[in-house]
């Protein structure tokens, strides 16, 4: 505004350019100007500057450190609090006003495009009409519209002087590209192989989890694969790492396992898969019976199994019947001790 300019070049005279001015000093400049007022419609009112000692304050603190008893009161504290809250006037970050509140009313700032050393502003924000291309103090006089059609701003100019959206950082044709290596296994081949006829193209699983995090950059990330093995047999994955580790490769991409001596010389992307050892094996219902129990073994199994407990018990009644009493007797009893 017109004002505001004023006051920047007398400000400039005065200080010689030596001091500068932001928004936090001009809300300053307009709060001693709304103390002034506020001052001089309380001396209007008849009020007088006088204080007092609040025995409240005495009670809170008894021999403390503090000292909060040398401390007073402004006796008509609340009469220039009514004057503050109740002062109207046009300061330079526009107009001064409270509502019941206690809030400014109809708060509005300008909204700028920086533009290399300057800027150009691209609309308005107040708390009444929200975004718009049009200075607040023209809509005050018009019913609340906060519709999002009608929060608008005028078209903003990026870096390069473009009004096309920057989709981020944006790598160079002729820039670095990443090497990445790619393990040439032999087995598993479902994680990460070769393709056929080509000598730096790759599928598998793993690709396919490298290249849907690369897409959903913000930034384009230029890259190639770098075979890493001859082919032959499965390549050692601890020499992999240590050609990132050494500066070999840029990064690695495949079915490489996070163990401790890798990750004191590397840093892993959070796991994407689960490896484990499991048991395949058919499955077969069958009817359960009171003879379940022998499922277990073949019937030639069960077999040796009494015939092994028949020849123990032989052998045992052999070493023992002459010397213990329980293994003599009638052949009956003798034949249960030795199935006993």
């Amino acid at each position: 505004s017109d004002r505001k300019r004023t006051f920047f070049s007398k400000w400039n005279k005065l200080t010689g350019g030596s001091v500068g001015l932001h928004s936090y000093g001009l809300y300053a400049y307009d709060s001693v100007w709304l103390v002034a007022y506020a001052l001089d419609a309380f001396f209007n009112q008849g009020g007088i500057i006088s204080f007092s000692n609040d025995s409240r304050i005495k009670s809170v603190e008894k021999g403390g450190s503090l000292h909060l008893e040398a401390m007073s009161i402004f006796d008509d504290g609340p009469l220039l609090l009514k004057n503050v809250l109740q002062s109207t006037f046009l300061g330079l970050t526009g107009p001064i006003k409270f509502d019941s509140e206690r809030s400014l009313v109809l708060p509005a700032y300008d909204i700028i495009n920086v533009l290399g050393t300057g800027f150009r502003r691209i609309g308005y924000w107040c708390n009444y009409s929200g975004l718009s291309t049009v200075p607040p103090e023209m809509l005050y006089s018009k019913p609340p519209n906060r519709s999002s059609a009608n929060q608008q701003l005028y078209s903003v100019i990026w870096p390069g002087e473009t009004l096309s959206k920057p989709r981020g950082w944006v790598f160079p044709n002729n820039g670095k590209q990443l090497r990445i290596g790619v393990p040439l296994r032999v087995s598993y081949r479902e994680f990460v192989s070769q393709v056929r006829g080509t000598d730096n193209m790759f599928k598998g699983f793993c690709i396919d989890v490298f290249t849907a995090a690369v897409n959903l950059l913000p930034y384009a990330v230029p890259y190639r694969f770098i075979p890493f093995g001859d082919g032959q047999k499965n390549p050692s994955y601890n020499e992999l790492v240590y050609s990132i580790a050494t500066g070999v490769l840029d990064a690695a991409v495949g079915d490489i396992a996070i163990v401790t001596n890798r990750t004191k010389i590397v840093d892993f992307t959070q796991p994407y898969a689960a490896s484990g050892l499991v048991v395949v094996a058919p499955f077969k219902k069958l009817n359960s019976s009171a003879w379940a129990f022998l499922r277990p073994f073949t019937a030639r199994m069960w077999v040796v199994t009494a015939a092994s407990f028949l020849v123990i018990g032989i052998v045992v009644w052999i070493l023992e019947h002459r010397i213990n009493d329980e293994f003599r007797g009638p052949p009956k009893k003798q034949l249960i001790t030795i199935l006993w």
